[in-house]
C-alpha cells in the first residue's frame, strides 16, 4: 500500500479512496459502475473511475460525483494494454481499494496491483458475465478468468452461478453481489402513440431489448417469431438495440418476411415497455438481466430462457423455457398472448418479485462494507 495522506499520518480518519475500473462497456456493467460512483460519492468516498473515454461519454461518471481518468481497456488484448496497466498502477498507488468490473478490467487491474500480499492495494472483482467462448479463444478466456479471480481479495458474482464458478476456480473470498437495475424513468409518451409508431392498434407487440450480439441468441428468437405467422393477428416482434449482427438479422427478416422490426439503439425503453404486450429474452446466458428487471417492474409479462441468474431473479414471475428451443419459446409467447388471465397473473407476480430485489441503496451499502473491510481501519 502507498504511504498514507497527511490526514492519515496525523491519526485522523482517512477518506476512503476507491478506483473503479471497467473496460469498454455499453450496458449493464457501465450502468452499475455509474450507480456505484454516485452512491459511494454521496457517502463520502473519493471515487475515481478508470476506463475508456467512450464510457465517460455514455454514462457520465463525472456528473455522478466521481473523478474520471481515461484508461483505454478494450474487450480483447491490445498493444495499448501496457500503457493501461501503467496508468492503473499509478492510480492504485494512492487508493485504498481497486474495484474492477468484468474479466478484462479484472485482469488488467490484477496485473497492475500484483499478487495478493501484505501491503498491496486490495482488489475487488465483480463478475458480470460468464465466459461463453469455446475453442482456442475460450481456452484463453478461461485462463484469464482463473488468473483474475485468484488475484482478487474479494470476488462479487452478479448471480449464483458466477459465484459457484469463481469458487471452483480458486477465488480466495467470493460472495453474491447482485447488480440492481437503475430506476426505470416513467414513460414520456402515451402508449397508444408508441403503438401507432410501431404497428396497427390491434396487433400484439412482443418486445426484446438488448445488444445485437451472439449471447442474446436473436437467430433463435427469429425462428420463434416465424411460428407466429399463423396467428391472427400476427404479433410483431420489435427489437431495441444495435450491434454487430444488425445487417445479418435484417437480411434474414427481409428474405423470410418475418414479423420483426429492428429499431436500433433506443433511449425510450420505458415507452416501449408501456406499449408492449409481452417482453422476451432468448439469451444463452444472463446474470441479473436489466430488461428482465425493467419488464417485471413495469408490469409487462416476461418469457425468458432458464439460464444463468434468470431463474433466481424471476422466480415464478416469468415463463421460463429451455435455451435454444425456438418451438418452446415461440409457443410460450403465443400462449401468454392468448391468455389474458395468465398475463394478469404474471403482472401481479412480477410486481411482487420486484419487491424482493435489492435496490441501488442496498448494492452500494454492500460494496461499501467490502471496501471498509479491506481498506483503512
Amino acid at each position: 500500500m502507498a504511504e498514507g495522506t497527511s490526514q492519515e499520518r496525523a491519526g485522523k480518519p482517512a477518506r476512503l479512496r476507491a478506483v473503479l475500473v471497467l473496460a469498454t462497456a455499453t450496458g449493464g456493467a457501465g450502468a452499475h459502475v455509474r450507480s456505484l460512483a454516485e452512491g459511494l460519492s454521496a457517502r463520502g468516498v473519493a471515487v475515481t473511475v478508470a476506463g475508456p473515454a467512450s464510457t465517460e461519454a455514455r454514462f457520465g461518471f463525472s456528473a455522478a460525483g466521481a473523478r474520471f481518468t481515461p484508461v483505454e481497456i478494450s474487450t480483447s488484448p491490445r498493444p495499448s494494454d501496457v500503457a493501461a496497466v501503467r496508468a492503473l498502477r499509478e492510480l492504485a498507488a494512492s487508493a485504498h481499494v481497486v474495484h474492477a468490473h468484468g474479466l478484462r478490467a479484472g485482469l488488467m487491474a490484477a496485473t497492475a496491483v500484483g499478487r495478493r500480499r501484505p501491503g498491496r492495494t486490495p482488489l475487488v472483482l465483480t463478475l458480470h458475465n460468464a465466459v461463453l467462448a469455446t475453442g482456442a479463444k475460450g481456452g484463453l478466456a478461461h485462463l484469464m478468468e482463473r488468473r483474475a479471480v485468484r488475484a482478487a481479495d474479494v470476488v462479487l458474482g452478479a448471480s449464483a452461478d458466477l459465484v459457484d464458478r469463481a469458487r471452483k476456480l480458486g477465488a480466495a473470498d467470493v460472495r453474491l453481489g447482485p447488480v440492481s437495475a437503475p430506476p426505470l424513468p416513467p414513460p414520456r409518451r402515451d402508449p397508444a402513440a408508441v403503438r401507432a409508431e410501431l404497428t396497427s392498434a390491434d396487433r400484439p407487440i412482443v418486445l426484446a431489448v438488448g445488444r445485437l450480439a451472439p449471447q442474446k441468441a436473436y437467430p433463435v428468437l427469429l425462428d420463434a417469431a416465424a411460428r407466429w405467422k399463423t396467428l391472427d393477428p400476427v404479433p410483431l416482434l420489435v427489437v431495441a438495440g444495435g450491434g454487430p449482427l444488425y445487417d445479418e438479422l435484417q437480411a434474414r427478416i427481409d428474405a423470410e418476411y418475418l414479423p420483426v422490426r429492428l429499431l436500433g439503439h433506443r433511449d425510450d425503453v420505458a415507452d416501449l415497455l408501456s406499449a408492449a404486450d409481452v417482453a422476451v429474452i432468448a439469451s444463452e446466458w444472463e446474470a441479473r438481466s436489466l430488461v428482465a428487471q425493467e419488464a417485471l417492474t413495469a408490469g409487462v409479462p416476461l418469457v425468458a430462457t432458464a439460464v444463468g441468474g434468470l431463474p433466481e431473479l424471476c422466480g415464478d414471475a416469468a415463463v421460463l423455457v429451455p435455451y435454444g428451443d425456438p418451438v418452446a419459446l415461440g409457443d410460450a409467447v403465443a400462449e401468454v398472448l392468448g391468455d389474458p388471465r395468465r398475463r394478469e397473473a404474471l403482472v401481479r407476480l412480477g410486481h411482487a418479485q420486484a419487491e424482493t430485489w435489492p435496490d441501488a441503496h442496498d448494492t452500494v451499502e454492500q460494496v461499501l462494507s467490502v471496501y471498509e473491510e479491506l481498506g483503512p481501519n
